[in-house]
């Protein structure tokens, strides 16, 4: 088989040339599309018995990258979405393929055909503003652990962020300087973005900054781990979680929720929908791509539901058409 069809030299110029230079991926795609490969490489070699480096692009046909998807959610249990996280990583690789090598482009071709898999959309969960409080007032503020907490969990609270945009702000993303409190989100895809910080946030921020000793234009992570190190995604989930195990206490609902970093975005965007904000700006607020994406939470919003129902007449209630005379009628109706 011919030298242009290993691997290792087509995986070489994909990352450094393809997402790198040309498309300017982030740090967090490259991660993800070398984590992605490394799997499919991983599969390949035990299955087909080979060291990694021996693979050659033809062994990775579209029957073994089927195979491959199969085993992430029978196996491994993974989702669909994220089964089509996956793909869209190879898929991304093959277009390469079949754009830097054209004798492989029937091999890229048949891969490339492999369909997207439909996922069910379950319903977007979230959190009354009860909830919300009681999850951020769990925290013990005679600690300073606790008094991070409260800042942290106030911070997805307020701003909507996603874990990896409130974990990576530092404090010279921030203006606390009243009245126009703000701070500067670094987005999925490159896509900054500037969010109003109301004066609870930017009280909490301001003392967290003041217990530290960082100045306002210092480049230092505002939340950070046991080790004086920036928070990670899994230090912001426990945040999270021991709040609203402590939460529960007050608020007993809390025990049914699934409760994560990013039930606070939701939650957000539920408050601001139904206090009447129109969608592109709650689109431009959370940083989503497509107004689309944001449309979920009209579409989750049973209330607003009803009280559409309730504007244009539409009640429901059929009642009226039967009027027991007799008491034991009357009781069972009643009931």
């Amino acid at each position: 088989m011919s030298e242009h069809l290993l691997l290792a030299p087509l995986l070489e110029s994909y990352f450094r040339r393809r997402l790198t230079k040309q498309r300017n991926a982030t740090p967090a795609t490259v991660a993800s599309y070398r984590d992605a490969l490394r799997m499919l490489i991983l599969f390949a070699a035990a299955r087909l018995r080979k060291r990694p480096a021996a693979l050659v692009l033809e062994d990775l046909d579209r029957d073994l990258v089927l195979a491959f998807l199969d085993e992430l959610e029978e196996k491994r249990n993974n989702t669909v979405a994220t089964r089509n996280a996956r793909l869209a990583a190879i898929r991304s690789f093959f277009h390469h393929v079949a754009a830097a090598d054209p004798a492989s482009f029937g091999v890229a071709q048949r891969v490339l055909t492999i369909p997207i898999k439909r996922a069910h959309i379950e319903v977007t969960h979230h959190l009354t503003n009860a909830e919300v409080d009681a999850v951020i007032a769990a925290p013990d503020q005679r600690t300073p652990r606790g008094r991070r907490d409260r800042a942290f969990l106030l911070f997805l609270a307020r701003t909507g962020a996603r874990v990896s945009e409130a974990i990576g702000v530092n404090a010279d993303d921030l203006q606390l300087e009243r009245p126009r409190s703000q701070v500067l989100l670094h987005g999925k895809g490159r896509r900054d973005r500037v969010i109003p910080v109301p004066q609870d946030l930017a009280r909490a921020l301001a003392a967290l900054l003041r217990e530290r000793g960082i100045a306002n234009h210092e480049p230092r992570p505002i939340f950070i781990g046991a080790h004086n190190e920036r928070l990670t995604r899994f230090g912001a989930t426990h945040i999270v979680r021991r709040a609203a195990a402590k939460a529960v206490a007050i608020r007993p609902d809390l025990a049914g929720k699934a409760i994560s970093p990013h039930i606070f975005r939701h939650s957000l965007a539920m408050k601001l929908l139904q206090s009447g904000v129109d969608l592109l700006t709650i689109q431009a607020w959370l940083g989503h791509a497509q107004v689309a994406t944001t449309h979920r939470y009209a579409a989750a919003d049973v209330e607003m539901m009803r009280n559409g129902l309730e504007k244009a007449g539409i009640e429901g209630d059929y009642r009226t058409r039967f009027r027991p005379t007799d008491a034991v009628l009357q009781l069972l109706n009643s009931i």
